[in-house]
């Protein structure tokens, strides 16, 4: 999914976007397998056909709580790096939204559990000198890259304010 155009300022540009590191999928994927053995070993099992009824709506229920919605939110949770902004969006249903300023960045930090190294992701922390706080995001791949992109962004900002150039803003490659 593709951050539309028509939400982007006049000459601001789409420098790159993330989705939340796979793993947050790990849990409903071990829970989805443990729950079709169990369940099917269960249905087999009993012979009671209210019984079944019953394991077969916990079944529905614990797919829709601990599958679907995860991975629901995986799904609609998007990161954006602009030449202008930083861009969080999490939500089907509701919505949530956060943009920080490029201009507003003071400190990129990045914390990477044993975990997150063998996995390749991390938490990125954005300290903003505006009111509204710092901005925590959680399961960055490959978060030390993305650090330094933020600041290469932060940097092209700043150049582009004090220059005062009009037109498209100039990204660097963000390979």
């Amino acid at each position: 999914m593709t951050y539309p155009d028509k939400l982007l300022a006049p000459g601001e540009t789409v420098a790159f976007e993330l989705k939340p590191h796979w793993r947050a999928l790990i849990a409903p994927v071990v829970v989805l397998i443990i729950e079709v053995f169990v369940a099917s070993w269960l249905f087999f099992s009993i012979s009671v056909s209210w019984l079944r009824w019953v394991i077969g709506i916990a079944v529905v229920v614990i797919t829709i709580w601990r599958v679907l919605v995860p991975f629901g939110r995986w799904m609609t949770t998007q990161y954006v790096f602009t030449s202008r902004r930083i861009i969080v969006r999490r939500g089907l249903i509701t919505k949530q939204g956060r943009d920080m300023p490029l201009n507003k960045v003071n400190n990129v930090s990045f914390h990477i559990s044993v975990l997150g190294r063998i996995l390749n992701y991390g938490a990125l922390e954005i300290e903003s000198a505006s009111d509204d706080g710092d901005l925590a995001i959680d399961d960055v791949p490959n978060v030390q890259d993305i650090q330094r992109k933020v600041y290469e962004l932060h940097e092209l900002d700043d150049s582009r304010r004090r220059d005062g150039a009009a037109g498209d803003d100039p990204l660097p490659p963000m390979t």
